[in-house]
């Protein structure tokens, strides 16, 4: 399955690294507009207090990409109480898609492996 993720400050750049994921695209404000033809999962932080970034925003509005969207992951820090992973949360909703797992920073161990499995059950 396609890993599509955005990482603002590198960890969740990090997290992927880790993972079993091997389809991977980075969203920048380069590859924003790139549209997709094949089901993803998505894996973002949240900006501000809460917010879904505008790179992930534009990305999901561009073309027919969020009809291809599978699932989304969050990162996020604890310390923002209940907006810690928000942006999964509100992704989830909006396009009614399962939250598979939020994680903090760049995760750990536990995080990985509950990432690996939950993309396993969706390919």
């Amino acid at each position: 399955m396609q890993i599509v993720y955005y990482s603002l400050t590198g960890n969740v750049r990090r997290f992927i690294q880790r993972t079993d994921a091997i389809h991977t695209i980075e969203l920048t404000e380069e590859t924003n507009e790139l549209e997709m033809y094949e089901p993803f999962i998505l894996v973002t932080g949240t900006i501000g207090f809460g917010e879904v970034p505008e790179v992930v925003d534009t990305f999901l509005n561009y073309g027919e990409n969020s009809t291809f969207l599978k699932g989304v992951v969050g990162s996020g820090n604890r310390n923002w109480g209940q907006n810690f992973a928000k942006a999964s949360k509100t992704l989830s909703g909006k396009y009614n898609v399962p939250l598979l797992h939020t994680f903090e920073l760049h995760g750990n161990d536990k995080d990985i492996e509950i990432f690996n499995q939950k993309v396993a059950n969706l390919v």
